[in-house]
């Protein structure tokens, strides 16, 4: 909680956040509302951010596009553009996702080790506190699939020390169990290695979110919220109401990235009444 309440604040170049601490004692960090670019149909663009500014949003969870460098966060002129960007809106990355790993998955392909690597220098000069592994689609993990366990975890170990020294976490999110992603965590035996926590990936397989989040103290980086086609408000996918009370008694003091669709067609004002309904719940 400590890496996430401190470095996460501010970016790296400087930029001031968007919400003022508001003084509550009982919160020492204000809620703070980011939403994934992809969401915003804006995916690894850097229009993303003025998109997330008129939202009412303080951040963006950036993807890192591969192979393509020309209009991706790989390339330089492009991540400085980001960074201006940034500066400008009062915006903050709070997390950059590696969406590509749904499609060349982290246990099979070792290229893909490489990229990790690489989006981890990309993080933390977007100031970036969180990097979201996605395990989805061909990279979802099986825990019957021992030789792709064991890579994920030889990879996670190998480079957990080098985020770290960058100041960010891995987070993983996948469709496992609250204690399958224990014993992935276990395995690895690295405080930056953790779950980045998706209530939309686990409800629908019956599972107690709340009772995961309790089970996951303290190994939440980052949390998405996701309601189908429904505002957050709304009865959906998740209950939010028992799920953001677990999340305060565990003292889960990070981000809350949306992942949320547009159930009246103005982007802008379903994000604003969703990001306002999660600073009011959360």
């Amino acid at each position: 909680g400590l890496l996430r309440t401190a470095a996460g604040v501010a970016l790296a170049s400087g930029v001031a956040t968007a919400q003022a601490p508001t003084g509550d004692a009982l919160r020492p960090v204000p809620v703070r509302v980011g939403m994934c670019d992809w969401s915003l149909g804006k995916t690894g663009d850097v229009t993303a951010v003025q998109l997330a500014y008129q939202c009412g949003l303080d951040g963006v969870e950036a993807s890192v596009t591969f192979p393509d460098r020309t209009r991706s966060l790989r390339n330089p002129e492009h991540l400085r553009a980001y960074r201006d960007a940034c500066h400008k809106y009062g915006i903050q990355v709070p997390s950059v996702a590696l969406g590509v790993l749904n499609s060349e998955p982290l246990k099979s392909e070792p290229k893909t080790a490489l990229w990790v690597a690489d989006s981890i220098g990309i993080a933390e000069k977007l100031g970036a506190t969180c990097m979201l592994i996605a395990f989805f689609g061909r990279g979802e993990i099986d825990m019957q699939d021992r030789e792709g366990v064991t890579r994920i975890v030889e990879v996670l170990r190998e480079l957990a020390p080098r985020a770290a020294d960058a100041g960010v976490e891995l987070g993983l999110e996948n469709t496992l169990s609250a204690e399958d992603n224990l014993r992935i965590l276990e395995q690895v035996n690295h405080p930056s290695v953790m779950v980045y926590y998706d209530p939309g990936n686990s409800a629908p397989r019956g599972r107690d979110c709340p009772a995961e989040i309790r089970a996951l103290k303290g190994k939440v980086c980052q949390v998405h919220l996701k309601n189908g086609d429904h505002l957050l408000s709304e009865k959906g996918i998740v209950d939010c109401q028992p799920f953001a009370a677990a999340l305060k008694e565990t003292g889960y003091d990070g981000w809350y990235v949306l992942e949320t669709s547009s159930p009246s067609g103005d982007l802008v004002a379903d994000t604003r009444k969703n990001a306002e309904y999660v600073r009011a719940t959360f």
